[in-house]
């Protein structure tokens, strides 16, 4: 009998489900303050329909780009265990990127929520 590996299916599954509880955790943090309301209650809701659909959705599927392309990559360079690590490296590094750029960019838009002049 031959050595049983994961399918890559499941790896992508598991992966997107991963990069988008870590959207939804970015968005969650960075965009209170903007929901919660600042000087008179004044709220931005475009963090609801705008961040969020980005966070949630486009995390997941910009990781999955960057671990299907880090495969395709490596077909021919690499065995099957060599390219699933090194895919899975290069997924788990664009996710912490993708993470620390969503907290940016919502730090600079709730900005006038926390420090108001």
């Amino acid at each position: 009998m031959g050595k049983r590996m994961v399918p890559p299916g499941a790896v992508g599954c598991l992966l997107a489900v991963l990069a988008a509880a870590v959207g939804f955790g970015v968005w969650r943090h960075g965009a209170g303050p903007g929901l919660r309301g600042a000087f008179e209650g004044e709220r931005d809701l475009t963090l609801l329909y705008v961040e969020l659909p980005m966070l949630l959705f486009g995390l997941p599927a910009l990781t999955l780009g960057t671990w299907r392309l880090t495969d395709s990559f490596l077909h021919h360079r690499a065995g099957p265990a060599a390219r699933a690590v090194w895919s899975t490296v290069a997924a788990a590094v664009a996710v912490g990127l993708l993470a620390w750029a969503g907290l940016v960019w919502l730090n600079a838009r709730v900005a006038p929520f926390t420090h108001p002049e």
